[in-house]
């Protein structure tokens, strides 16, 4: 299984699940992430918020789109509101898609207690999410029973 996890600038939120979920995820789940408008670098305090939690940064880079345009991935997640609004492109063909929206923890100003604390909070936010996906029973589920069960999830 394969989840494809977007965000305009693929530097924080989708960065932030994609580690987590593979963190997380037993054998045969995967997780990559890409953004519509990549920055080309992670934020470093997204990279310092999983060192934190004990969670591999290693392969973690700020890609676009089109660099998975081969995946074919089972499902695609947006976790920001301006990818939200955008359109998947074709190549996602068939995969279950939803909306898990994030506020963006670089968007704050503060401390740097402040803003470790933010991103701190956004990856456990997504953890709780990602352990709900996870914990799934996909072999009873239908595609519109998994779309459904993305979206409650989106709401956690």
């Amino acid at each position: 299984m394969k989840v494809l996890f977007l965000c305009t600038a693929n530097s924080c939120r989708s960065i932030l699940s994609e580690a987590v979920f593979n963190h997380l995820a037993p054998d045969g789940m995967q997780a990559f992430s890409a953004g519509s408008q990549p920055k080309g670098a992670v934020n470093p305090l997204s990279l310092s918020a999983l060192q934190r939690a004990g969670i591999s940064t290693e392969g973690i880079s700020s890609k676009a789109i089109d660099t998975h345009a081969e995946l074919a991935p089972d499902f695609v997640i947006t976790v920001c509101d301006k990818a939200a609004g955008e359109t998947c492109p074709v190549f996602f063909g068939p995969a279950v898609k939803a909306h898990w929206g994030l506020a963006d923890p670089s968007d704050l100003q503060g401390s740097a207690a402040e803003l470790y604390a933010a991103f701190d909070a956004t990856l456990e936010h997504i953890k709780h999410r990602i352990e709900a996906f996870i914990a799934l029973p996909f072999d009873l589920l239908n595609a519109e029973q998994l779309k459904a069960e993305l979206i409650r999830i989106g709401t956690l």
